[in-house]
């Protein structure tokens, strides 16, 4: 067994950020210090009264002490900020939750910043490294860094990703017709 050491995101996993991006704040509302935040998380329910977020660069933690739906954003409040005023210190800042904290998937899925470093094979041959995610309206696509070479883009289907192995850091796929022209 190999030992893991923290990455320089401070998380105790290889290759995972210490912090993953739930949310990012906008502009306050009304007079009791809420702000309205753009929703990034696929689990806007885990944002809740007493919950701890860490808020910019520096993950600096506040307390949630409210959250109310408008449209499709939140109205959130946090411990301290009482008024328009002090809410508008924290407009367009970035919000994290831990990485720690964000709940387990069903077996064959995976968070982005799982994939984002794995090693692509398609048999015997390292294709790259997967560097970024493309969400499309049909399926994700990933990003391949391929060494002297134009990236690669793969669709993030059945057909084409055979296998994900997080331990080992890599993805065997299949690549069809016309994708490695």
């Amino acid at each position: 067994m190999t030992e893991t050491k923290p990455n320089s995101a401070g998380s105790s996993a290889q290759n995972e950020p210490a912090y993953v991006l739930i949310g990012r704040l906008q502009k306050t509302h009304g007079i009791r210090g809420e702000i309205a935040m753009r929703v990034i998380t696929h689990y806007p329910e885990r944002i809740r009264p007493g919950k701890l977020v860490f808020l910019g660069e520096d993950h600096q933690e506040f307390t949630v002490t409210s959250v109310r739906w408008k449209n499709d954003l939140i109205l959130i409040g946090f411990a301290g900020f009482n008024n328009p005023e002090e809410a508008a210190k924290l407009t367009n800042l970035e919000v994290f939750s831990p990485t720690k904290n964000l709940p387990r998937l069903p077996k064959g899925e995976y968070y982005h910043h799982q994939l984002i470093g794995l090693k692509v094979w398609q048999a015997d041959e390292f294709l790259g490294e997967l560097i970024e995610i493309l969400e499309t309206g049909a399926n994700d696509v990933y990003v391949i860094h391929v060494e002297g070479a134009e990236e690669l883009l793969i669709p993030a289907i059945p057909d084409v990703i055979k296998a994900i192995d997080l331990e080992a850091g890599t993805m065997h796929v299949h690549l069809l017709e016309g994708l490695r022209d």
